[in-house]
């Protein structure tokens, strides 16, 4: 059975909901581990474990605040996460070998997009692009379809492209997450095949966590 990872988990002090208790419902349900991306937030150090990962996800109104944050950020967290849906921000994040995970690349309610210069270029730097399924359970109707479709077209261009994926669920409280199972059968709403669902919940988010596409960059550097 593979190893099972949500990288885009949101706990206390941001939400509620302390990390333990939503390390224990993951475990529950079949993670090995979870990473905690508030917002511009880190959590404590203390909290890491080998289950529990550090991270942050950031909020940038502009590229050059983002550059700046991911300076500060940097080498404090295990993953670096970008808060995108806006053009320029998206095209910041991708474009940054730093950044590891481009978050809501569509926005939380599928308000942008993607494109093929995006997706190359995050294929390029080992950018991994989110596919947030919190977006799929919390929409209705003509916007649920409209998400979906979305959601289609940026995986025909991450099939093309090779550039890495995940699956997330954005949780922010115990009853927001997802065991795998449920996430592999949403992500076949889009056209996901099974085996892609299940590496995009287990070896693809360990490859980030590991900076397995960061480690090829510098060896071909080299």
């Amino acid at each position: 059975m593979p190893n099972f990872f949500d990288l885009n988990v949101h706990a206390y002090p941001e939400t509620d909901v302390p990390v333990e208790e939503l390390l224990r419902v993951a475990k529950r349900y079949g993670y090995a581990g979870i990473a905690i991306t508030n917002h511009d937030e880190i959590i404590s150090e203390n909290l890491v474990s080998n289950s529990i990962f550090r991270g942050v996800e950031i909020r940038a109104n502009s590229s050059s605040e983002l550059k700046r944050k991911i300076k500060l950020h940097r080498g404090k967290v295990s993953l670096l996460a970008v808060h995108g849906g806006n053009a320029k921000i998206n095209r910041a994040a991708v474009e940054d070998s730093r950044v590891d995970i481009l978050a809501h690349p569509c926005g939380e309610k599928g308000e942008g997009e993607l494109n093929h210069v995006l997706v190359r270029y995050a294929a390029k730097n080992g950018v991994a692009l989110d596919f947030n399924l919190n977006a799929i359970i919390q929409s209705r109707r003509g916007d649920r379809a409209r998400i979906l479709l979305k959601m289609r077209e940026n995986l025909k261009l991450v099939r093309k492209y090779k550039a890495p994926m995940i699956l997330t669920c954005n949780a922010r409280s115990i009853y927001d997450l997802r065991a795998p199972r449920e996430m592999i059968a949403l992500a076949s709403l889009f056209g996901m095949r099974k085996e892609e669902a299940a590496s995009a919940l287990s070896d693809i988010p360990w490859g980030v966590i590991e900076k397995k596409w960061k480690k090829e960059k510098e060896v071909e550097i080299i």
